[in-house]
């Protein structure tokens, strides 16, 4: 994929989601596509990824939800950009209270569309915004830090001595 097919796809992507289309937006990605969401989990597959859209992101972020992806760069195969959203939250619990959050997305490319998406964001950032309750947000980064520990790529890491990294092909 090129830089500028890379970054059509970013405006397609952001666009549906933007307009809570889920179609549109699962049509981003492959058939068998994942996306890694760090509140909603994994999602595979247009209708599970559209579903994750419309019925639970855009329930809870709401109709303004904003999302824009900057400083793209794709090798081809993987695709990375900083991101900026904005919502205001529809959840009961924090109605109506304006959260802005930035993130790192990571796009692992396959024919033109995306086959993995993950992010890096700092929730506990969306979390104070929201007024969440320190003993809970607490509670939240434990469980996201054990989910990093577990994952395959960072258990091979910790086992791996130090200085052998396998490069950036692997």
């Amino acid at each position: 994929m090129t830089d500028q097919a890379f970054e059509q796809l970013l405006l397609r992507f952001t666009a549906a989601a933007e307009a809570g289309d889920g179609q549109a937006f699962a049509a981003c990605f492959t058939p068998d596509g994942i996306y890694h969401d760090y509140i909603y989990g994994d999602h595979q597959g247009h209708a599970d990824i559209a579903h994750m859209l419309v019925n639970l992101f855009r329930r809870d972020a709401g109709p303004d939800y904003r999302w824009e992806m900057r400083d793209p760069v794709c090798n081809g195969r993987i695709g990375y950009a900083w991101s900026l959203s904005s919502f205001t939250s529809q959840v009961p619990e924090f109605a109506g209270r304006s959260v802005v959050i930035d993130g790192m997305s990571r796009f692992g490319l396959r024919d033109g569309l995306i086959c993995d998406y993950s992010e890096s964001v700092n929730g506990g950032v969306a979390m104070a915004q929201l007024g969440v309750a320190a003993p809970r947000i607490e509670k939240v980064l434990q469980r996201w830090a054990k989910q990093l520990r577990e994952r395959p790529a960072v258990q091979a890491y910790l086992q791996r001595p130090k200085g052998r990294w396998p490069g950036p092909a692997q």
